[in-house]
């Protein structure tokens, strides 16, 4: 059994802030006995402006944010999931959302690009992560915490199913994000236990939750989800973190009593 904990946060433009808030809640968890915490996306920074994350994008495996986040993995002895940040990976313009994993001893063990780039607009709210970022090709999984395989992704992901069957079954799906106040109240928590339901998975999912400097108000209810759906934690509003056991033999109960995974045709 591996303790985790999802994070939440209400980023604000400020990214030394924003990356002291985050060391605190990290340390916070170790303190509650985790094993594996996760970081919301963006936590880094929720600018004023979309195009304020090309200052401030890194280059792969250089930076004050990712180091930050190794050095953490290190002193605390703690996986990380590090929400996302901007990576710089090339000579174009935009920038690419990543969710850079850490281990204990404070090497990076994977770096996931997010593949599915958010766009909205309904006559009063309008976003579009294409102006300024370029979309992820590669479906990325990674052993972590426990020997648990984790299959990583980011926030609008979430909707689509088939990123999560493109490798070998994982016990848990990461899903750090910050969905809009209007679609999270929506369709995230309905969504985060369908992906935990049809891939018998447990689900830790992160979130940004409040209201912003920038104007913005993200949705929160940081959770985690069971292989059953069952929610076994939930921040709704506010920084903090919730926690929860992944249970290998409780994930072996579900798979066992219902076999879907076996089941599957397509």
């Amino acid at each position: 059994m591996t303790k985790i904990a999802a994070i939440q946060m209400v980023s604000s433009p400020d990214i030394e802030r924003n990356l002291a808030r985050a060391r605190h809640w990290l340390g916070e968890a170790r303190a509650q006995g985790a094993e594996l915490a996760a970081l919301p996306e963006y936590f880094c920074l929720m600018g004023r402006a979309d195009t304020d994350k090309l200052a401030v994008a890194e280059a792969p495996g250089d930076g004050p944010i990712q180091r930050m986040l190794a050095e953490s993995a290190r002193e605390l002895g703690l996986w990380i999931i590090g929400g996302t940040l901007p990576i710089r990976d090339g000579a174009g313009e935009k920038v690419r959302n990543s969710c850079c994993v850490f281990a204990p001893d404070g090497s990076q063990a994977a770096r996931y690009d997010k593949i599915h780039l958010f766009r909205y607009d309904n006559g009063r709210e309008h976003y579009d992560e294409g102006r300024v970022l370029e979309a992820g090709s590669t479906p990325v999984t990674v052993q972590a915490a426990g020997g648990a395989r984790v299959g990583l992704s980011v926030c609008y992901d979430l909707r689509f199913p088939e990123l999560y069957r493109a490798g070998p079954p994982c016990e848990l799906l990461s899903v750090p994000a910050a969905f809009t106040y209007t679609t999270g109240k929506a369709h995230w928590e309905l969504l985060l236990r369908a992906r935990a339901i049809e891939n018998q998975a447990y689900v830790i999912a992160p979130a940004q939750g409040g209201q912003h400097e920038n104007g913005r108000r993200t949705w929160g209810h940081t959770m985690i989800v069971d292989p059953w759906g069952e929610v076994l934690g939930c921040l709704p509003e506010g920084e903090g973190l919730v926690t929860a056991t992944l249970d290998t033999a409780r994930l072996a109960q579900v798979r066992e009593q219902l076999p879907a995974l076996q089941h599957r045709r397509l």
